[in-house]
This record gives structure tokens, sequence and C-alpha cells, in this order.
């Protein structure tokens, strides 16, 4: 398969965006995937999301080892959740051709919308860390929340999984949304590497596009990650508030379209 020159460099450009979006506040799939399928239509759905976890795990890992030397990461969650996320995510990977989108893309966007109402209706939510929320059985819940259920749904189709982190973080152990956002980031890497590891196995990575689009995302990360470490946990919350409003507007459509 090849690509018209242009084409390449309008993928590039779409990565080193994602990447940005990604490191901010997760969500970078929803530019990349649909890029990648309106450039290249005859590209498996499954090559898609394989070729796009391939530049997704340069982004996000340099998005966390960002946050990790600027700023304090709760590893007792991320950690625990990060490790459990490689192989759910790559379960998720080995049953994505068997699950068709219709099957998931309601409930999704009835979740985007439920996300997208709590953090209007509740302004004060990520803006300050509340630490007397981190009790042990909050822990457990957000490391399985993370690194079982969002990771599980990463590796089946991927775009909003950064944004579910966030959110998970910031209402289970109180995180504020910048440090939710760093946890984000680790667990995010995992489930990127479960996922490309099964893509891979079964020939679904497009490796020479992936890595210039690996290339451009880990640019766009590098500098999302320092804006948000400057502007801080008001910055995150606008820019999540935007990634899920455009969420529920393209599976929205998708839904429409498949009615």
């Amino acid at each position: 398969m090849e690509l018209e020159p242009w084409t390449i460099a309008t993928l590039l450009t779409v990565a080193a965006l994602a990447g940005w979006v990604d490191a901010v506040v997760g969500g970078g799939g929803l530019l990349l995937l649909p890029a990648l399928l309106v450039a290249a239509p005859g590209m498996p759905p499954a090559t898609a999301l394989g070729t796009n976890k391939l530049a997704a795990i340069a982004g996000t890992s340099t998005a966390a080892v960002t946050f990790a030397r600027r700023t304090t990461i709760d590893w007792r969650v991320a950690g625990p959740a990060a490790a459990l996320a490689v192989l759910c995510a790559g379960l998720g990977a080995a049953l994505a051709g068997a699950v068709p989108p219709s099957a998931y893309r309601p409930v999704v966007l009835v979740v985007l919308v439920s996300v997208a109402l709590f953090v209007v209706l509740r302004p004060r939510l990520g803006v300050r860390a509340v630490p007397q929320r981190r009790t042990r059985v909050r822990v457990v819940a957000a490391v399985l929340v993370a690194g079982v259920g969002i990771a599980t749904y990463d590796g089946l189709i991927g775009p909003g999984t950064g944004t579910f982190l966030v959110v998970a973080f910031t209402v289970l152990v109180g995180a504020d949304f910048l440090h939710g956002s760093a946890m984000a980031k680790v667990v995010n890497a995992g489930t990127n590497a479960g996922a490309l590891v099964v893509f891979a196995a079964t020939g679904h990575v497009w490796w020479l596009l992936g890595a210039a689009m690996a290339v451009c995302n880990i640019a766009g990360a590098a500098v999302g990650a320092r804006m948000a470490l400057r502007r801080g946990s008001g910055f995150v919350r606008v820019v999540l508030l935007v990634v899920v409003l455009a969420l529920v507007a393209k599976l929205g459509y998708d839904q429409w379209l498949a009615g």
C-alpha cells in the first residue's frame, strides 16, 4: 500500500497534534485513528489500530517520563494499574476483530456524556487534590478500573482512554487533574504496549509509517506535557472537556450513520 507524499505529511502533522492531546489529557486517538482510516481506506481496522498504537506508545512514554521528572506520581496506584494494563490491553487487542463497533459504541457514548456532565456540574472537581480519598479500598478500585476495565477498552478500540484514566484517578483517589493526567500517562503507556505486542504478533502494524508518526507524536507529547505542567489543573480541565465533547460528537455521528 502506497500513500501520496501530501497524505503522509498530513498524517505526520496529525500525529504531532495527537501527541499533544494525549500528553495533556488523552484522546489523541480521536485524531489519529480516523486520519489513518481516511488516508488509507483499504487498510484493515486492526492494522490502523496497531499502527496507531506504535505512534501512541512513543508519545505516551515521552509524556510519562516528562511528568515523572517534574511532578510527583503516586506509584501505589499507577504502578500496579500499568502492570495489569499491559495484560488486559493485550486481551482487548486480541478481541478487537471479534467485537463490532456497534456493540460498544452506544455504551461508550453514554459514559462520555455522563463524564462531561459530571465535570461541568462539579467545577471544583480536579482543581485541588483530595488526599483523604486515597483509602486502601479506593486505591484498589482505581487500580482495577484503570488496569482492567479501561485497559481492555483501549485494546479493543482506544480513543478516549487517556481521558477515562484521568477522570478515574480524579474521582476515585482524589487526584487533581494535573497529577491524574501524570498517572494516566504511565498506565496509558502500559495499555499501548500490551495492545502493540498483540497487533505486531498478528501482523497488524505498518512499521515504516508508524515509526515516522511516532517521531512526530513524541514531539507533540513533549510540548503537551510541558504545557500541562506549566499551566496546571485548570488548563487540563478545559482540554479534558473539549476532548470529551469532541468524542461525544464523533461517536454520536458514527451512531447516527450506523442507525
